[in-house]
């Protein structure tokens, strides 16, 4: 199969849901896009990184009151910010096969014939573990990013998709990444990317 693909990740803070990207990435020799679309976004709408990342997780919602570093953000920045957004995942899939780490790309990219949308979790302790040995954070520190974190890309996800990013009726693969550890559960990921798109 020639036809471009796209591998859609979301995951809950210290699953280690961004390295397995990465290294799925390079198994496969496409490109993965994380950060980057922070990036282009911030060039687009002439806003700094920083509102960008603070706005762009931390939905509005009644359900939600984010309590962000921003703390003064309107919808309507936030609305600019998902537009743009959704416009840099679209063009990205149409000119070449990728990997898209989180921002609703799931659901923007919903109409996409060869698609494959995955939910990277773990239980809590192995999460806390990933964030003081990965990610070199304080234990305190550790359980504040992923309560907060975690509550943020929900509320965001909710707010623009209108289901949660874990609910399995729109997602093809979910798995926890504790039981084989990054490495493994890239493995796995690969082999069943390649059984989908026959690579």
């Amino acid at each position: 199969m020639n036809d471009k693909f796209v591998v859609t990740i979301a995951r809950q803070f210290g699953s280690l849901g961004r390295p397995i990207a990465r290294k799925i990435s390079e198994k496969l020799g496409v490109e993965y896009y994380d950060r980057d679309i922070v990036e282009m976004t911030s060039k687009n709408l002439n806003l700094p990184v920083s509102t960008i990342s603070d706005e762009e997780e931390s939905a509005k919602t009644a359900f939600f009151n984010m309590n962000y570093p921003l703390g003064m953000g309107t919808t309507e920045i936030q609305d600019s910010i998902f537009a743009a957004q959704r416009k840099i995942i679209t063009d990205l899939a149409e000119k070449e096969s990728c990997i898209i780490v989180g921002r609703c790309a799931d659901y923007i990219l919903k109409d996409h014939k060869n698609i494959i949308n995955i939910f990277i979790y773990a239980p809590y302790e192995a999460r806390l573990k990933n964030c003081v040995e990965t990610l070199d954070m304080q234990p305190d520190e550790a359980r504040r990013m992923i309560a907060s974190v975690d509550k943020a890309r929900e509320s965001y996800h909710r707010h623009y998709c209108g289901y949660s990013m874990s609910d399995k009726d729109y997602k093809h693969v979910i798995i926890d990444s504790s039981l084989l550890g990054a490495d493994g559960t890239c493995d796995v990921l690969t082999e069943i990317i390649k059984m989908r798109f026959k690579l």
